[in-house]
């Protein structure tokens, strides 16, 4: 992820004025922390800043594992992923490592631990739990009127 530069940033202020008008101050300074945008490939994210910090000390070659198209909307349930639902993973992933779960078409779905090496996954039965879940993009949807 990185910034928006002073072009980018100008794009989507201009499409935010259209929907919301002049309120993009109030977008970006909230009570509850200060917000940004931030680009990753050809998305722009709406983050709060605390987080950006902690997100900048992630590695670049953290762990991945990728998901099937069936198991994706499990995950964003909340629940673990089973090796049926496992499209591929990192190669030398160690047991218990953290990992970045990713939808199949590359989209970041949230964070786990693997409960299994790479190399236990290929001879894992299809039931087996892979991936423990931490947390996924839906939590704020499940926690919203907790938040509120």
């Amino acid at each position: 992820m990185r910034p928006l530069d002073q072009k980018e940033t100008l794009m989507v202020f201009n499409k935010l004025k259209n929907y919301i008008g002049g309120n993009i101050r109030v977008l970006l300074e909230r009570p509850d922390g200060l917000y940004c945008f931030r680009l990753q490939r050809d998305r722009i994210y709406y983050v709060k800043e605390s987080i950006m910090k902690f997100a900048a000390n992630l590695p670049r070659d953290s762990n991945k594992v990728w998901l099937r198209e069936s198991a994706e909307q499990n995950f964003m349930y909340g629940n673990h992923v089973l090796k049926s639902g496992m499209a591929r993973i990192s190669e030398n992933t160690p047991k218990y490592a953290g990992l970045i779960v990713f939808s199949s078409k590359d989209i970041p779905l949230g964070f786990g631990v693997s409960a299994k090496a790479t190399a236990e996954c290929r001879h894992a039965d299809p039931m087996d739990i892979v991936c423990f879940h931490q947390a996924d993009i839906g939590e704020y949807i499940r926690n919203e009127e907790e938040l509120v």
